[in-house]
């Protein structure tokens, strides 16, 4: 049985990446919001994906979510996310490979993601050769979608370059054209240095570089939401208040006349839940009607204040939420968490916009996807 027609037409481009978590995501979300701006219709698609969430009984990769969610491209779920990888999947997959069912899903998919769009923008997964191992590695999928490349690296010349080699070569295997490279989460200091030496090593490959997209700090601060996730935590008073961010982390190991070295704006306050003096100090000093300015406070070791304190909790401006862990594992986990972008996080989304609308030549690839149309 052969294969679906597959939509031809309709300009693309499929956003890879060197490794995981090196700004895709970043990249497709300021993409398309732009480009929805200068030419209307804007469909998205991510094939493959790896990380998902339940929606309405389907397993959807959460980036597809998060794109849903706002820009509302007016396109079901399942198109957005045809395939998801979930735990059993690639073990099934070996026990009796087939090719043909997953990539006839990728195309219909796309067909309907694309049906009466201007552009669609593909979301790969990982590096090039991520879902080799069911036949459906990125470089597949965009041969297969007849798309050209973007691939987004992280700043540096040595590295990166090397790594986006690597990865060129599989797409050049597969008869994929990348267009180019985008530099991301570079030391906004160390641009004016690095721009010549990346645009002379990545000649050598011959590929253009199309922007380098600053660090900025505020993309790297975790919502107290995204810490109760990445805990496995439970709130305890304050959800209302999931999306203040994190920007300082301390744990709470002082007297309660100390206490108030806590009170900054933004910070997080990690302390065993039986502390119920400095649990009080923080009410006292930082709890006042007008709303508190901290990012919250995590009570670890699974231990909880007495039900008095609780309500006092539940009636001031802080997020509290109770974790199993204690204080310097949850910290550590913490600071080692990979921040993404939340569905509806406005502030996020404005700034990603405005990063790519002004270090990434979007002309360029706009001009590129559509010659390949």
């Amino acid at each position: 049985m052969g294969l679906p027609e597959l939509n031809a037409t309709t300009p693309r481009i499929f956003i890879a990446a060197t490794r995981q978590d090196d700004g895709k995501t970043t990249t497709s979300l300021g993409l398309l919001g732009l480009l929805r701006k200068r030419i209307g219709r804007i469909g998205y698609i991510k094939p493959v994906g790896q990380r998902t969430v339940d929606v309405g009984g389907m397993q959807i990769d959460e980036d597809s979510v998060l794109i849903n969610d706002t820009y509302n491209p007016g396109l079901p779920l399942e198109a957005m996310s045809p395939i998801a990888v979930e735990s059993r999947f690639t073990r099934d997959y070996l026990d009796a490979p087939d090719p043909v069912p997953l990539e006839s899903r990728a195309i219909h998919a796309f067909n309907r993601a694309a049906w009466e769009q201007d552009f669609v923008i593909i979301e790969g997964t990982g590096h090039a050769g991520v879902g080799s191992v069911f036949d459906m590695s990125n470089a597949r999928v965009a041969q297969l979608l007849r798309s050209r490349v973007i691939i987004v690296s992280q700043g540096g010349v040595g590295k990166p370059i090397d790594e986006i080699s690597l990865n060129l070569a599989l797409f050049r295997q597969r008869g994929v054209e990348v267009l180019g490279v985008v530099l991301n989460k570079v030391i906004p200091e160390r641009i004016a240095d690095l721009r010549p030496y990346a645009e002379k090593g990545l000649a050598r490959l011959g590929l253009p570089l199309l922007g380098i997209v600053p660090l900025n700090q505020e993309l790297r601060k975790p919502s107290i939401n995204q810490v109760r996730q990445e805990l496995g935590g439970e709130w305890l008073a304050g959800a209302k208040f999931h999306r203040r961010r994190i920007n300082r982390m301390v744990i709470g190991a002082a007297s309660p006349r100390h206490a108030e070295m806590y009170f900054e704006p933004d910070s997080l306050i990690i302390t065993a839940g039986d502390r119920e003096d400095l649990i009080l100090a923080i009410l006292g000093g930082a709890g006042d009607s007008t709303g508190a300015k901290l990012g919250g406070v995590v009570l670890t070791q699974g231990l909880l204040p007495q039900p008095g304190l609780l309500k006092v909790m539940q009636g001031k401006n802080i997020p509290f939420i109770s974790v199993k862990q204690d204080s310097y594992t949850a910290a550590t986990r913490i600071h080692e968490m990979t921040v993404k972008t939340e569905p509806g996080d406005k502030q996020k989304i404005e700034l990603i916009q405005q990063l790519i609308e002004s270090h990434v030549d979007v002309a360029r690839i706009l001009e590129g996807a559509r010659q390949a149309a």
